[in-house]
C-alpha cells in the first residue's frame, strides 16, 4: 500500500486545474494522448499559490485543500446546496447526514445538535460594527494574528493572516445571487488579501472586480445604511483563516438563516446595544431594521432582547433621536479589534 503524503497530494493537486500543457515528468518523450494532456494540465497561478499556502499552513490536509478548491472554485453551486436552493441539496444533505452517522460514535444523544456545532467550528462569522469594518479594508502591511481563541469562539479556523491586505475584490454575493428575491445591488461580499482575491478573481472575472480600499470603505458604508451587517467570515477550508467580509441581511444570507435556526455560526461583535430612556419617544423606527430580531415593541414600549443582540449597531444609525448606544458586554466575546490586536 502506498501511502502519500501531504506534498504528493498537493502535487497531484497541482494537475486537476485547467490551463496549458506542460511535457510529462518521464524521462522519455513522445507525443501526448487525450489522456496525458488530461494528467498534465498546468494550473493557473492564483491556484499554484493557493497549494502554495496550503503546504505552509500548518495541520492542513489534502481534504481540506480539495474542500477549499471547491468551495472558491464553485462558489454559486456551494452556497445554494448549503442554503437548500439547489435541487440537489436534499439528496447532498441525506447523504452527507449519512456519512456522518457512519463515521460517528452510535451512542448519541444529540447528533442533530452535535453535528450542527461541528459544522459551526469549520465555517463561521464575526459581527462586527462598521468602524472595524472600515479598519480591516485598509490595513497596510501584513498581518498574522494566530489562534483567537477569545475573539473567534470556535475550536478551528480562527486566525487572521493578511498577505497582500490591499489586494480586495468585490464579488456578487452568492447568497443573493441564489436567493429567489435577492437584495440589490449583489456585488457586496470583499474578498480580502491572497491568495484569495487573486483565485476569485481569476475563477469569477464575470462575478467580481478588483478594487481599492477607498472603494471597499463606500460599498461598507452603503450597505450600512441600508441596514445590513458586516461579517468577518472564516473557514477552515480557506486555510484555517479570515478571508471575507461579507455585508449581510437576513432574506438572503444563509448565515443568518442558520443562526435563526439554532445554528450558532455567527459570533457576537462582544457588545449589545442599550437605549437611554431620556431620548427615546418610542417611535419604533429601529424595531424593523435589526436583522437578528432583537428589538420589538411590547405595550408601546422598545424592548431588547440581549440574547438576540449580536452588537451589531445598524439600529443605532437608524435612530432619529439617538437613544441607542453599543455597550460592552463581557459575557458576548472578545471584540475583534484589529489595532488593539497588532499593538
Amino acid at each position: 500500500m502506498i501511502f502519500f503524503t501531504k506534498q504528493i497530494h498537493l502535487h497531484l493537486a497541482d494537475r486537476i486545474e485547467r490551463g496549458y500543457y506542460i511535457k510529462p515528468i518521464f524521462k522519455y518523450q513522445r507525443p501526448p494522448g487525450v489522456f496525458m494532456r488530461f494528467l498534465f494540465f498546468w494550473p493557473r497561478a492564483s491556484t499554484r499559490k493557493f497549494i502554495r499556502e496550503a503546504w505552509k499552513t500548518p495541520s492542513y490536509s489534502f481534504s481540506q485543500w480539495l474542500h477549499g478548491y471547491m468551495y472558491a472554485r464553485w462558489t454559486y453551486a456551494y452556497i445554494k446546496i448549503g442554503t437548500g436552493r439547489h435541487a440537489l441539496a436534499p439528496i447532498i444533505t441525506r447523504l452527507y447526514s449519512t456519512l456522518h452517522r457512519l463515521t460517528c460514535k452510535k451512542n448519541t444523544n444529540s447528533r442533530r445538535s452535535t453535528a450542527k456545532i461541528e459544522f459551526s467550528n469549520t465555517y463561521h462569522g464575526k459581527v462586527i460594527a462598521l468602524g472595524e469594518a472600515k479598519k480591516l479594508v485598509t490595513v497596510n502591511i501584513p498581518i498574522t494574528i494566530e489562534d483567537l481563541e477569545q475573539v473567534i469562539p470556535y475550536e478551528r479556523a480562527r486566525s487572521i493572516i493578511l498577505k497582500n491586505p490591499d489586494h480586495i475584490v468585490v464579488l456578487d454575493c452568492p447568497c443573493r445571487v441564489t436567493s429567489p428575491n435577492p437584495c440589490f445591488p449583489v456585488d457586496v461580499c470583499l474578498i480580502i488579501g491572497e491568495p484569495f482575491a487573486s483565485f476569485v478573481l481569476d475563477h469569477h472575472p464575470e462575478n467580481c472586480r478588483a478594487i481599492t480600499g477607498h472603494e471597499a470603505i463606500k460599498i461598507l458604508e452603503q450597505e450600512h445604511q441600508r441596514g445590513h451587517v458586516h461579517h468577518a467570515f472564516f473557514k477552515d477550508a480557506m486555510l484555517n483563516r479570515f478571508y471575507a467580509i461579507c455585508n449581510c441581511c437576513s432574506c438572503c444570507c444563509g448565515a443568518i438563516q442558520a443562526w435563526n435556526h439554532n445554528t450558532p455560526m455567527l459570533a457576537s461583535s462582544g457588545y449589545v446595544v442599550d437605549r437611554v430612556q431620556e431620548r427615546c419617544l418610542m417611535c419604533g423606527l429601529c424595531v424593523p431594521v435589526c436583522q437578528f430580531n432583537a428589538l420589538y415593541l411590547l405595550e408601546d414600549n422598545i424592548q431588547i432582547d440581549r440574547e438576540k443582540c449580536m452588537g451589531c449597531g445598524v439600529c443605532i444609525s437608524k435612530c432619529p433621536h439617538k437613544a441607542l448606544e453599543l455597550k460592552r458586554d463581557m459575557h458576548r466575546g472578545t471584540p475583534l479589534e484589529v489595532q488593539k490586536l497588532t499593538s
